[in-house]
Parts: structure tokens; sequence; C-alpha cells
């Protein structure tokens, strides 16, 4: 049986779990709460990209994103940060569904799991 690894764990969570050559991602959210969705996005996906990095990958091996909007009025702001970003050529499965986020601030989330 394969070994689970976890990566920036603290009591509550691991930022990463990889099993069996699959990475999964804990929900990423922006730090910076005054930014605008666009903004937001923009940030997630870059904390994204280091995340993978970290484990050799990169978001054209990513599998599938979970995308969760405070506000649904903000999924076009969030299309344009993903479309920028998104490697067309490799795009994942994707849901995006209008949830209610831990912090109120928060105007998306984003979870992924990815091949390393």
């Amino acid at each position: 049986m394969s070994k689970v690894q976890r990566f920036y764990a603290n009591r509550r969570l691991s930022e990463i779990s990889v099993y069996q050559g699959v990475a999964y991602l804990a929900g990423q959210v922006p730090e910076n709460t005054a930014a605008d969705a666009y903004e937001q996005t923009q940030e997630v996906l870059a904390l994204i990209d280091n995340l993978l990095a970290d484990l050799g990958s990169d978001k054209s091996r990513i599998l599938n994103a979970q995308i969760f909007l405070a506000d649904m009025a903000d999924y076009a702001q969030m299309n344009r940060a993903w479309d920028e970003w998104v490697d067309a050529e490799n795009p994942p499965s994707r849901a995006t569904v209008e949830a209610h986020l831990a912090d109120p601030c928060w105007k998306v989330e984003i979870v992924i799991h990815a091949a390393v």
C-alpha cells in the first residue's frame, strides 16, 4: 500500500496530501480580501502555481478544479482570471458553485487535484 504524504500540515489540515501520484490541495483562498473577484482569483491561482511547483508539478497536470464563489455575480471576473491562467491545451475538468465561504471577505476558494 502506498504511503500518504502530507505537506504544510498543522493540527487542522494539510495544504497538500499526495497519494498514488495525485496531489490533493486544500481549498486555496486569497489574503487580499479588499481585492475584487478578478484579483482574488489571480492571487489564489498564483498560490496554486507555487504549491504545485513545490511538488514538481504544474497547472498542465491539474486533473480537477472545484471553484467556490461567494456570489455567482462574480462568475465573469473569476472566469477572466481563470482563462488567462489555465493551460488551454490541458484544461482540467471543473465545477463552479456558489457557496457561503468561511470568511465573508473571500470571494473565491479553489480546490485542485493534480498529477505529480
